[in-house]
């Protein structure tokens, strides 16, 4: 082999690649190199790493230190072990994580059930026959994301000050179980599916300055104010409940606002209260916080407005992405509510331009069978 002088290093040798980059791989492995004494030139000038810092060959390709080739092209190189990443000059600049204007206001006292840790909580008795109704190999879908058929796609909100101009609300429908106007809503607020939309046309706000959340329901504006089926208005900072067999914007007479999927807080990494979603068939009852039920069934299969799933704790989350390990951590340890008659395994979420469409259908990936229901209360008639 003339020059060349053999020797038996690790496959992962920091010494040798990095120069005083220091990594301990697992499982490493022997192999057989050899050394040379390579001439290194950088536009003409000849620099050599120190003596014991040489370049090998393995298989044909020739290895040369990573540090010594980078500071002689004035970078510098750096080792991170706690993601096992080279840098090489400056550090990539993480995206600074979008702030939420709503993340100072409290959604609820601590110990509301929308921020209650229901992670040790008992198994429903019933909890096999109503994940058998909304189906074992239901797929869950993200009902939400940036844009889907020209409308963002999920429920929006708008989150306005104490100083927002409050506008006549007329209930069209339930009137009887609506709280009265006026409601401090924009006449540009953002309304669910768009402003053509034939759905349910939901339009949320939040007035952070007096802590009060506003939902309306079928929502639609005019040049007297805005018209709604029916409407609802909410103390942030109270645990008090609809009356009894009144709804809200929402069938169950929940809020919907606490339950959405906020892109902000995914992407914060950490979510800290229950999602909504809905289910197809619901049965005649309701299980508090919710106050209404939708529905004619009695079959007891079917579940009961306010049912709470919860993502079983032995699912793996390791494979998602961070923002949808931020939305599965949720429903493992606030899990999610029924709140609407819908698509079985929907889970409720605001439109932003930020989502990552394709990184969302990953959570097709859960089925009915991952989740069971956890007991939080009696069923009311």
């Amino acid at each position: 082999m003339g020059r060349w002088k053999a020797g038996t290093v690790g496959f992962v040798c920091g010494a040798v690649f990095f120069s005083g980059l220091t990594y301990a791989a697992s499982g490493a492995v022997g192999i057989d190199v050899y050394f040379r004494d390579i001439r290194y030139y950088f536009d003409g000038l000849n620099k050599q790493p120190a003596s014991d810092l040489q370049g090998f060959i393995y298989k044909n390709t020739t290895y040369v230190p990573l540090r010594f080739l980078s500071e002689a092209l004035g970078k510098p190189v750096a080792w991170e072990d706690a993601t096992s990443s080279i840098y090489v000059g400056d550090k990539p600049k993480q995206p600074p994580v979008p702030t939420d204007e709503h993340a100072a206001l409290q959604v609820f006292p601590k110990d509301n059930p929308w921020n209650t840790d229901i992670s040790k909580y008992p198994v429903h008795a019933n909890s096999a026959g109503f994940i058998a109704s909304i189906g074992l190999n239901t797929k869950m879908h993200a009902d939400f994301g940036t844009v889907w058929e020209g409308a963002p796609n999920g429920i929006p909100y708008t989150i306005v000050d104490g100083n927002q101009p409050k506008v006549n609300v007329t209930f069209t429908d339930y009137a009887d179980e609506s709280d009265p106007g006026p409601y401090p809503i924009p006449a540009n607020a953002p309304i669910e599916g768009g402003s053509a939309s034939d759905g349910d046309r939901h339009v949320l706000v939040v007035d952070k300055s007096n802590h009060l959340l506003y939902e309306l329901y079928n929502a639609r504006f005019t040049s007297e104010g805005w018209t709604a089926s029916n409407g609802a208005k909410w103390d942030l900072t109270s645990n008090a409940l609809r009356p009894k067999y009144w709804t809200s914007a929402d069938a169950a007479g929940l809020p919907i606002f606490p339950g959405l999927v906020r892109y902000e807080e995914a992407a914060a990494g950490e979510i800290n209260h229950a999602l909504r979603f809905t289910v197809q068939k619901t049965q005649r009852g309701f299980i508090a916080p919710a106050t209404h039920y939708a529905s004619s069934s009695t079959d007891p299969n079917h579940p009961p407005m306010g049912l709470r799933l919860r993502l079983r704790s032995d699912f793996d989350v390791s494979g998602f992405s961070p923002t949808n390990r931020a939305i599965l951590r949720a429903l493992q340890k606030y899990g999610m509510i029924v709140a609407d008659n819908g698509s079985n395994l929907y889970l409720s979420g605001a439109p932003n331009p930020n989502w990552d469409d394709d990184d969302l259908h990953n959570l097709g990936m859960l089925n009915g069978s991952d989740f069971e229901v956890v007991d939080t209360g009696k069923i009311e008639k």
